[in-house]
């Protein structure tokens, strides 16, 4: 079930993304060429929360971001089970259906959401465990949606102030950031351990994210 939802939605994405020539990166399919070389490229999720659509456990998204070489130009994301669109960038503000959306003003972590999730590749060493759980001993409350790019929409509009999440596929957070840049939030990412993985925070850039 979860690879014939996933192959049947990359498919039809790419379907309509292929004939523009630009080179694509999904994560069923991998890394596509273009027609010709261009610093803009295509990501695709083509169902961002898997496991939550298969199970009925929470939301999901379809995600699809337009790159410019390492940096998000533009988000969209088809939301399950609403139904309803999110989209955004940077200079370009951030929308669900139309509706602009922006993050929150909160700055005190004690009256912080913060999103998180363990990725399947997570290594639970003591490295890593402790600093997971340094990271959300410092915030109110704590959300795992299981969809990466549900959370940072949530750091979007305003119902969470921080996003973060170390190992997570770039695919899954791609759409997401641009959206949250489009709000007026911040993030900051560095390469993970694997191909393809970051290490990602976002907030509503008033958050100390470092205190």
């Amino acid at each position: 079930m979860k690879a014939t939802a996933d192959q049947l939605l990359e498919h039809e994405i790419l379907t309509h993304l292929e004939p523009l020539g630009l080179p694509i990166l999904s994560e069923e399919f991998g890394e596509k060429d273009g027609r010709f070389e261009s610093d803009y490229k295509f990501i695709v999720d083509p169902l961002d929360g898997t496991v939550n659509f298969v199970r009925g456990l929470g939301p999901a998204a379809v995600s699809i971001a337009f790159y410019k070489n390492n940096d998000p130009v533009f988000g969209v994301l088809g939301l399950y089970p609403s139904c309803s669109l999110a989209w955004g960038g940077k200079n370009l503000g951030a929308f669900i259906d139309g509706k602009p959306i922006q993050v929150s003003s909160i700055s005190n972590p004690v009256q912080a959401v913060l999103c998180t999730g363990i990725p399947s590749r997570f290594q639970f060493n003591k490295k890593e465990s402790s600093l997971l759980i340094k990271t959300i001993s410092r915030y109110g409350k704590v959300r795992m949606l299981g969809a990466a790019s549900m959370s940072l929409l949530q750091v979007a509009q305003g119902t969470a102030e921080v996003y973060t999440e170390r190992g997570i596929m770039l695919w899954d957070v791609a759409a997401g950031l641009a959206i949250v840049e489009g709000a007026g939030g911040v993030f900051d990412v560095g390469p993970g351990e694997n191909p393809n993985t970051l290490n990602v925070v976002a907030s509503n850039g008033v958050m100390n994210i470092n205190g």
